[in-house]
């Protein structure tokens, strides 16, 4: 069964456990399609289908931990982005949260889209954070951009 560490040493570095809770029979552990890929694919639990310009949250029927100092960022597979029009959504999965992944898909085209149990619909990121306290102040540092935003520094 799973570890209950966060950490691993291999010998030459310690290595973080990305630690998964499968709440289901039809869950599918997170997994890396090569060695050297940034993302852990996220598999759908259920059938589902996200209406044509519409959105559906789609379950994992997974609970994770991931390690401290870090949080998780579900991101788009390229494939469908490119080939279907589907992005995700609200992607972010706090250090302390434990109940269940879900993943909002967004279908940008002009057709419904079938999701099926099993199919890979997302990617999972484990990124370091910073987590600076907030102090509030009179004035900020001057900079050569200033307040310009939204296509300021070019299009």
């Amino acid at each position: 069964m799973a570890h209950s560490t966060d950490e691993r040493d291999n010998g030459f570095k310690t290595t973080p456990f990305l630690r998964v809770k499968k709440l289901s029979d039809k869950a599918i552990l997170p997994s890396r399609g090569s060695p050297l890929s940034a993302g852990y694919d996220l598999s759908s639990a259920t059938e589902t289908k996200v209406p044509a310009r519409g959105k559906a949250l789609i379950p994992t029927d997974l609970s994770i931990a991931v390690p401290p100092g870090t949080y998780a960022r579900v991101a788009p597979r390229s494939g469908l982005a490119w080939k279907h029009s589907i992005d995700v959504g609200a992607g972010v999965i706090d250090a302390d949260y434990r109940g269940p992944v879900g993943v909002i898909l967004f279908n940008h085209s002009d057709t419904d889209f079938e999701v099926k149990a099993g199919d890979r619909i997302a990617q999972l990121i484990v990124e370091k954070i910073v987590m600076p306290e907030v102090t509030e102040v009179d004035d900020l540092d001057l900079t050569v951009r200033g307040s310009g935003g939204f296509g300021s520094t070019g299009v």
